[in-house]
């Protein structure tokens, strides 16, 4: 059975589908791309049936990340399908654990830059919509450094199930 993943932000249109192309290029790199499914969405719908915003795709593009996506809101009934469900700042992880419908699915909730060690004492991925693409840039910044330790977890938990 697949580790599932979802990473959750706003709208899905910018902070959670970088997060979401970049873990699924590091889960594929790993080898482990039939063992891990990585997702997104948001914590409102806004944006449902949209692509990502155009920056996002952009700057995912010439960093060699794919862009195909189509942007979701985040529906309760997911924690019991999902693993771990990635908050992109501490407003989406606070929302997602009060949607939760259990104490366990609360724990499944976690905040992207937890897993990154030089990440400082704030863990918020900041929201670069209404901001210019250096906002963009910063975001896949944090994301690719926050990815090598979630992927580090995940590994981690695959190596402790049985075959």
């Amino acid at each position: 059975m697949a580790y599932r993943v979802c990473f959750v932000c706003t709208g899905n249109i910018c902070r959670s589908p970088m997060a979401e192309s970049v873990f699924r290029a590091r889960v594929a790199e790993a080898g482990l791309d039939g063992l891990v499914e990585v997702d997104s969405a948001g914590t409102g719908g806004w944006h449902e049936g949209d692509g990502a915003d155009p920056r996002t795709a952009s700057v995912l593009d010439e960093h060699g990340y794919g862009t195909g996506h189509t942007a979701r809101q985040f529906q309760q009934s997911w924690f019991g399908r999902l693993d771990l469900v990635i908050a992109l700042d501490t407003g989406h992880l606070k929302a997602l654990r009060r949607l939760a419908p259990t104490e366990e699915d609360a724990r499944k909730v976690r905040l992207l830059r937890s897993y990154d060690p030089a990440a400082d004492a704030d863990l918020d991925v900041p929201d670069p919509y209404y901001g210019g693409r250096d906002g963009f840039e910063e975001c896949l910044e944090m994301v690719e450094a926050a990815s090598a330790g979630l992927l580090d977890s995940v590994r981690e938990h695959l190596e402790g199930q049985p075959v």
